[in-house]
């Protein structure tokens, strides 16, 4: 059994026991306040496998199945463990830095793992194929990268009140992803440098806006 069914395996494990027992998913669910006053760090980890709900669930596995085979052909065993697990705690920081000022703000996925991984296979592949809901052609990954950033920072920037997507561990667990990759394999990185660059733009904005101007938290 490889890394990734594995780590399948064990999130749906977790997530369909905190299913029917709602405790479990309160005491390791991310949360600021629980991480801030009482030093829950294992919450930061711990979010990473748990769910809202099935569909939540079955979109994030599925997603990993998809894209994870590439990262391992890429990187190893390791460099999975590595892009995964990195992505889900780097996204929860980001999370914690920019929410810090909102005690009340919770979250749980494998959200951010899962978009490390999908964001190291597009670092290798600008061009992969990638199917959107409804659209019956694939959109090259740089283009769906493109347009993920600039609508996760969007969001970020004009918060909704019922938006229940955490727009922050998706971008910090993406940001890790191409990190990694470029970081790992920079011959690969360079030859796609003009489509990781037009990709981050977004990345940049937002950078500027939270470190900058400090007009998120």
């Amino acid at each position: 059994m490889n890394i990734l069914i594995l780590c399948i395996i064990i999130t749906a494990i977790i997530s369909f026991v905190a299913f029917n027992n709602p405790g479990i998913t309160e005491k390791y669910k991310f949360s600021v306040g629980s991480i801030l006053n009482r030093k829950e760090y294992i919450r930061l980890l711990s979010s990473g496998f748990l769910h809202a709900d099935i569909m939540h669930l079955v979109f994030n596995m599925l997603t990993l199945y998809f894209f994870g085979p590439i990262v391992i052909q890429a990187f190893g065993n390791l460099g999975f463990a590595i892009v995964y697990l990195g992505s889900i705690l780097l996204g929860n920081f980001l999370s914690l830095y920019i929410y810090q000022k909102q005690p009340w703000y919770s979250a749980v996925g494998a959200s951010g793992g899962v978009s490390g991984i999908l964001f190291a296979s597009i670092a290798m592949n600008p061009q992969i194929g990638i199917y959107i809901f409804f659209i019956p052609i694939p959109v090259p990954g740089y283009l769906f990268g493109l347009l993920y950033f600039g609508y996760s920072v969007y969001m970020m920037l004009n918060p909704k009140q019922h938006d229940n997507i955490g727009h922050a561990a998706h971008l910090g667990g993406a940001f890790l992803g191409l990190i990694y990759a470029v970081a790992t394999a920079p011959d690969i990185a360079m030859h796609n440098a003009v489509y990781l660059g037009v990709m981050s733009l977004p990345l940049i904005y937002l950078g500027y806006e939270i470190f900058i101007r400090k007009r998120i938290g």
